[in-house]
C-alpha cells in the first residue's frame, strides 16, 4: 500500500469514528458529512472524496460494524465442538455481549433506533453481514432442536416474513416453522439484558452485570433440555 492510500484509508477510518462519536453523542440524526468535516477541520467538499453521501457511509460503517460483530461470535461458536450445542450458545452470546462492550457505539448503530431516512441498499456488507447472524443463530438453534423441539408451540411457515422463511428453509430444511419462532425467542434473551446495558439501564443496579446475564443465558440452555 503506498504512502497516499495509507493516509486516505486512516483518514477513511477517522471519519467513521467521528460518525459514531456523534450518533452516541446525539442519536442517529446526528450523522451528517458536513458535521464530520467540521469534527476533523476538513471542507465539506473534500470529505465529499471519501464518501459521496451521508447513506454511502452509513453503508460502509454498518457493513464494518456488523461484520465485525458476526466474526466475533462465529469465532467464539466454532471454538466449541458441534457436540456442544449448550455450550456453542453460551459461546456466541459471551461473545456478543463482550463485542458490544467494547463497541457501544457500534452496538447502537445495529439494533439501535434507525438513521433517519436511510434504507440499506439490497446486498450491501451490512445485510449480508445480518443474513449470516440469522443464520449463525438460527444454526444454534436448529443444533438444540431434536431436543429443545419437544415442548414448542405449533406455528407456520405463513407467521413469519417470506423472504426470512425462504432464507431459512433453505439453510436448514429439516427445522420447521416453530424453530423459527423459537430463534427469535432464543435472540431476544440474548439481545435483552444486554441491551439494558449498552443502554445503561442496569448502571447502579446490577453490581455485576456479567453475572446476571451468564445466568440468563444458562437458564435459557436449561429451558431447552440442553
Amino acid at each position: 500500500m503506498s504512502r497516499r492510500e495509507r493516509l486516505r484509508a486512516q483518514t477513511s477510518a477517522e471519519i467513521k469514528t467521528i460518525a459514531l462519536k456523534l450518533m452516541a453523542e446525539g442519536g442517529p440524526d446526528a450523522i451528517s458529512l458536513r458535521a464530520i468535516a467540521r469534527e476533523m477541520g476538513m471542507t465539506a467538499g473534500a470529505i465529499y472524496s471519501y464518501f459521496a453521501t451521508r447513506d454511502d457511509l452509513v453503508t460502509t460503517l454498518t457493513g464494518d460494524v456488523y461484520t465485525s460483530l458476526v466474526e466475533a461470535a462465529e469465532a467464539a461458536r466454532d471454538a466449541v465442538p458441534e457436540s456442544d450445542a449448550g455450550g456453542r450458545i453460551m459461546a456466541w452470546a459471551q461473545a456478543v455481549r463482550e463485542w458490544a462492550l467494547a463497541n457501544p457505539e457500534g452496538f447502537r448503530l445495529i439494533y439501535g433506533d434507525p438513521v433517519p431516512g436511510y434504507r440499506a441498499p439490497d446486498h450491501s456488507p451490512g445485510i449480508a453481514a445480518e443474513a449470516r447472524a440469522c443464520t449463525g443463530i438460527t444454526g444454534l438453534v436448529a443444533a438444540a432442536w431434536p431436543v429443545a423441539g419437544s415442548a414448542s408451540h405449533d406455528y407456520d411457515w405463513a407467521d413469519f416474513d417470506p423472504g426470512l422463511v425462504a432464507h431459512t428453509r433453505e439453510e436448514f430444511p429439516d427445522l420447521p416453522p416453530a424453530g423459527l419462532a423459537l430463534t427469535m425467542r432464543v435472540w431476544g434473551r440474548m439481545h435483552g439484558l444486554m441491551a439494558l446495558e449498552i443502554y445503561g439501564h442496569l448502571r447502579g443496579i446490577v453490581h455485576d452485570p456479567a453475572a446476571v446475564f451468564r445466568d440468563e443465558m444458562r437458564d435459557l440452555i436449561a429451558s431447552l433440555g440442553l
